[in-house]
Order: C-alpha cells, then structure tokens, then sequence
C-alpha cells in the first residue's frame, strides 16, 4: 500500500473520450457518462480504464483509480520500443515501430497519451483500420504487452 501513495505523485493521468449514453424510459431519457483514461508514471508503467457514471467527475475519478490498478511494464530500449509490432483488438489494429533518437512520439490522439504516459520518447505509430478511440487504445495496450526483451538490452551477450 505504501508503493501506490509514493507512485502517485509522479503518476501522469490523461482523459482521452467522455461519451454520452442517453437511455430512453417510459420517465423520460436518463443520462450516463463513460470516460477512457490512461495514466502512466513515464518510466515504462502505463495503464487505462473505461468506467461509467451518472456524472463526468464520478466516472472520471472512477476510472483513474481503476487504472491505477491495472498498471503494466512496458520494455524499453532506451527511450524506445525494442522492435516492431502490430497490436490488434477488434477491428482497429496499431501498427509500432521503434524510432532512433530525436525522432519523438509520432502517433495519433489516443495511442500518444499511452506513448506520453509510459515515457517512450521515440516512436513511430500508424492506426489501422478503426479509429474507434476505446479499440484502438486497446489495440495499443495489447501491442505494448506482446513486446519482448532483446537478450543485449538484458545485459546477455551473444556468443
């Protein structure tokens, strides 16, 4: 528990949507607000959450604490991705690519507030297929987990 209050000072939180869902009753339309939030403390932990309210600030606030939750470590070469892969979650599909130093965060909306927030510095990012923001955040998440170690970034030598 201590880990979690020393981490949130440094953790960086970013809303990328807040959808209106208007629910038709026999009393009349009943609102509700989802958010998608991703948070990150830029030293390779990222993670995002979609929660619902009946207000933006409760579903805002519920989804950070969710995503705080579910953190991940992302592998890092650097201030880069170690190689080249294709997340993929429903239709949208995420193509990324490691980039060489001074190139930045090439990438769209949603999967730049992931890049921002893991503290990858160089990348190179193309969304394919869907631009839904909720699947290609997914999509990104599920290529940043499939990512592996080289054994030189290790610290192994090849012989």
């Amino acid at each position: 528990m201590r880990e979690l209050n020393i981490e949130q000072k440094e953790i960086v939180e970013r809303v990328i949507t807040i959808n209106r869902v208007t629910k038709v009753t026999k009393g009349g339309k009943k609102l509700n607000f989802s958010a998608l939030v991703v948070v990150g403390n830029t030293k390779g932990r990222v993670g995002f959450a979609l929660d619902k309210a009946n207000e933006v600030a409760d579903a805002i606030r519920k989804s950070l604490t969710r995503a705080k939750k579910n953190l991940f470590t992302v592998p890092m070469e650097g201030t880069t991705i170690p190689h080249e892969v294709i997340g993929e979650f429903g239709a949208a599909k995420v193509l990324l690519k490691p980039a060489s130093e001074g190139t930045g965060v090439i990438a769209a909306g949603p999967v730049r507030a992931i890049c921002e927030a893991a503290g990858i510095k160089n990348i190179l990012t193309k969304c394919l297929k869907s631009n839904n923001p909720i699947n290609v955040i997914k999509a990104t998440m599920e290529g940043l987990k499939s990512l592996k170690m080289s054994p030189t970034a290790v610290g192994e030598t090849k012989e």
